[in-house]
């Protein structure tokens, strides 16, 4: 028979011992005493007739059981924590949070101004922003441990039912090289050109690299003189280095563009572009993020 009257305390503990892999150091965080933390774990275990925590030399690992128990409480923990954001945040601001996850490459030049901007309007707001791979960020977006996030097509995660994907702009990707280089670059005009030159390019299996191999097999155009570099910022700063002609989005080097540092290669055929795509779930943004989604990033929620 299943019980109405759920004693939050026990999962609350249960949270706490998971997060730690410890009692002791639950104990300690919570100011309880680990024979206590220690009681509330077994009578959650007899409650629920299974077995939470495998103890070991260590502290504790949790069960296949206690894994599942975990998903459920982690998502009612943070739904909890978005029910007091929504309490806490007004219409004007003056108090709240504001948590974003985006790969670096495309904060540097999509989002800091708009970054810059709200805060200037809103001083008071807790700005936070995590990078990382898809991955990383869609499971943080299911956790509620960012807002939104913003990352470039594709995003071949599986995502939640209950998440969104929006196509925000698109981007021109280029291949650029330092300044008066020491390869003879003036003589580039079409991607047969660049078969022998020395390039420095995402690696294989990226999607800015699928889509560039693909545009070099369309034209018959074969290279074997390449740098792999897996971060945007480590392919322009081997090009500030003159290792090679760098394939990268162009907005990541307007400025060393405009101030002379680089030059642009132009290519008579169109290369690929990016996708730059929103990814949120409406039912759990608060103001803060709405007001940044809507007013900062001209993205009509409603639609």
């Amino acid at each position: 028979m299943y019980k109405s009257n759920i004693n939050l305390n026990l999962y609350k503990t249960f949270y706490d011992v998971a997060k730690y892999g410890s009692m002791s150091i639950a104990a300690k965080s919570t100011y309880s005493s680990q024979p206590a933390i220690s009681k509330a774990i077994k009578k959650l275990e007899e409650d629920l007739q299974v077995q939470l925590f495998y103890r070991t030399l260590n502290g504790v690992e949790l069960t296949e059981k206690g894994k599942e128990l975990l998903y459920f409480v982690e998502k009612s923990y943070n739904n909890l924590i978005i029910a007091e954001r929504t309490m806490l945040e007004t219409e004007s601001l003056n108090r709240g949070k504001l948590s974003v996850g985006m790969p670096s490459n495309i904060g540097s030049f999509f989002l800091f101004d708009k970054i810059i901007a709200f805060h200037q309007k809103y001083p008071k707001i807790e700005i936070t922003i995590t990078t990382g791979g898809t991955s990383k960020l869609i499971n943080l977006l299911e956790s509620h441990k960012v807002d939104f996030v913003i990352d470039s097509s594709p995003i071949d995660v599986k995502l939640d039912k209950n998440l969104q994907v929006t196509k925000l702009t698109e981007v021109n990707n280029s291949f650029v090289v330092k300044k008066n280089s020491k390869i003879n670059y003036q003589d580039i005009k079409e991607l047969k050109d660049l078969k022998d030159k020395p390039l420095i390019l995402p690696i294989p299996g990226t999607a800015n690299r699928i889509a560039l191999d693909e545009t070099f097999t369309k034209n018959h155009v074969s290279i074997d003189n390449v740098i792999n570099i897996h971060t945007s910022e480590m392919i322009l700063s081997a090009v500030k280095k003159d290792l090679g002609i760098g394939y990268l989005i162009q907005n990541l080097v307007e400025d060393e563009l405009k101030n002379g540092e680089l030059e642009l290669i132009n290519i008579k055929e169109k290369l690929p572009t990016t996708t730059i795509n929103i990814v949120y779930d409406k039912n759990t943004l608060t103001t803060a993020p709405k007001k940044f989604i809507e007013d900062f990033l001209n993205y009509n929620l409603d639609l």
